[in-house]
């Protein structure tokens, strides 16, 4: 992004609110200039309230705390381009250590708060970082790594800090939950932050507005809980409801009493709503105007019970930590759509290429192409440009985007005749029976059309006749009698025979990431 266009990006940004910026602000930039805006315009305003009996900060006491901390880690050692790991659940404290981490000029390490040792360990080595913040200090934390508690409140105005990061600097190093191997940290800039923001709000009608009290129970340290949670959230300067877990019928009731209009949830989240009685869920839901799902599939059948229960639509998103993160959004498209995840959002490109990463885009008419793709059109590996990009992987920014701005996903799908995504799965997912190709999520969401299944999970497995076979794990609704085999003569039914289960085992609960993504990997 060009120091033009980050230009206009802000001039548009500052316009629409009624709001001007220093020229300063304008030419360079940065996260924390987001909540300083918010401060000045609505000091007064709620901007994160705790559920609970939780902490509550005003725009501008969030804006005070944010400084202090800036201090108190300058006064530490901390100079800019310096690593520092945030070890905290949603939480004011998250939101706080955020902002103020990056006015001083540290670029931040999200962490989850439920990692153990040895894994904060592996990760506060592969990062650098030398400081945690954290709510407890953490017992034998590496050599030479300190822990800081970040004070929520600050008595009196504490002494301002100047950001010292903007523009192309590393913000945060957002890890990635490595489906095939080691996770990796993806570079996110201040520039690719502040423009995906940018994105979201060129949306007609705008997904978030100032009025909004937007329902965050997402984890933080993951980049949609950041991004399109708590980020957008001080860009509109509306107010966030933190809560550290999703329980359902607290959650519930805390939509209600704190009248929450907007809910930034995952498939996970809206099951579990799902299954709950209809009349209380219209109950608990009656202030809410718009709910968003991202991070995993959101199968079509959870869309139509809240749909009748709510009479509310669930807007479906698709996005990545390289990506920061949002690519693809039904609001785009203005309706859900079951099975899609939208159109790419205004200043995204998106093509699909074929497995070699050719840059010429896969032909979309069905006849050209034979039974491995689907009949609406080419499948293929969904590759993406725009200046919400991240920057390559830490720390050498390796594996960025090419010469030509674009980044080839891991993602495999297909765009239908309206131009909308449809995700078939992740490549490195695929399962291959006898030369044939088989995607797990097929073989999943048609599991899943049994009354009796809560949850299916597909992986391939070795098989010496036939190099992969496909084996199923199903978690079978409390007390439903379901066998292996009604589980075949399902799939049978629905399926080509190579795609159809060769085991099919039980099992209480499937692995999925803090965000609800299913786990394969533990699976095999």
């Amino acid at each position: 992004m060009t120091v033009a266009e980050m230009t206009n990006w802000q001039r548009s940004f500052t316009e629409g609110r009624g709001s001007q910026l220093s020229a300063e602000q304008v030419a360079d930039p940065s996260v924390p200039t987001l909540l300083a805006e918010a401060a000045r315009q609505w000091p007064g305003k709620v901007a994160v309230q705790e559920t609970g009996d939780g902490v509550t900060l005003t725009w501008a006491y969030l804006d005070n705390a944010a400084h202090a901390l800036a201090r108190a880690l300058l006064d530490a050692g901390i100079e800019p381009g310096d690593r520092v790991a945030l070890r905290l659940p949603t939480s004011a404290a998250f939101a706080v250590s955020l902002f103020g981490a990056l006015r001083a000029g540290a670029v931040v390490v999200p962490i989850s708060p439920q990692a153990p040792v040895a894994e904060l360990a592996g990760l506060l080595e592969h990062s650098g970082a030398r400081l945690v913040l954290e709510r407890e200090a953490t017992e034998e934390l590496p050599d030479g790594v300190t822990s800081l508690s970040p004070p929520v409140t600050s008595d009196g105005a504490a002494e301002p800090v100047d950001a010292a990061g903007s523009g192309e600097d590393i913000a945060v190093i957002s890890y990635t939950s490595g489906t095939t191997g080691p996770p990796r940290g993806v570079m996110l800039s201040h520039r690719a932050l502040l423009t995906n923001l940018d994105q979201l709000s060129r949306i007609v009608p705008a997904p978030l507005v100032h009025g909004d009290r937007v329902l965050i129970t997402i984890p933080l340290f993951h980049v949609y809980g950041l991004g399109p949670g708590l980020l957008q959230t001080t860009s509109v300067g509306a107010t966030a409801i933190l809560s550290e877990r999703f329980l359902a019928e607290r959650t519930l009731a805390d939509c209600a009493e704190y009248r929450v209009t907007s809910i930034a949830g995952v498939p996970a989240m809206y099951a579990e709503f799902a299954a709950m009685d209809p009349d209380e869920l219209g109950a608990g839901l009656s202030t809410v105007r718009r709910m968003t799902s991202g991070a995993a599939p959101l199968h079509p059948k959870i869309l139509t019970a809240l749909r009748g229960a709510t009479g509310l639509d669930v807007y479906e998103g698709y996005g990545l930590t390289e990506c920061a993160p949002v690519v693809t959004t039904t609001l785009v498209t203005g309706y859900p759509k079951p099975g899609s995840v939208g159109r790419p959002l205004p200043g995204v490109e998106l093509r699909l290429v074929d497995s070699d990463g050719d840059a010429e885009p896969v032909p979309l008419d069905p006849d050209d192409l034979g039974d491995a793709f689907d009949e609406d059109g080419g499948t293929g590996l969904v590759s993406i440009r725009g200046a919400n990009l991240f920057s390559g992987y830490w720390p050498d920014g390796s594996h960025g985007p090419d010469e030509d701005g674009w980044f080839r996903t891991g993602d495999v799908g297909y765009l239908d005749t309206d131009g909308d995504l449809h995700l078939v799965d992740r490549a490195n997912d695929l399962i291959i029976v006898n030369g044939f190709n088989v995607f797990p999520h097929e073989v999943e969401n048609v599991i899943s059309m049994l009354d009796e299944v809560v949850e299916a999970g597909v992986v391939g497995v070795v098989d010496e006749r036939t190099g992969e076979a496909v084996k199923a794990v199903v978690v079978p609704a409390p007390g439903a009698s379901l066998s292996e085999q009604q589980v075949v003569e399902h799939c049978a039914e629905h399926l080509a025979g190579y795609k159809v289960p060769h085991t099919v085992e039980f099992a209480e609960s499937l692995p999925h990431s803090a965000t609800g993504k299913l786990r394969r990997l533990r699976l095999r």
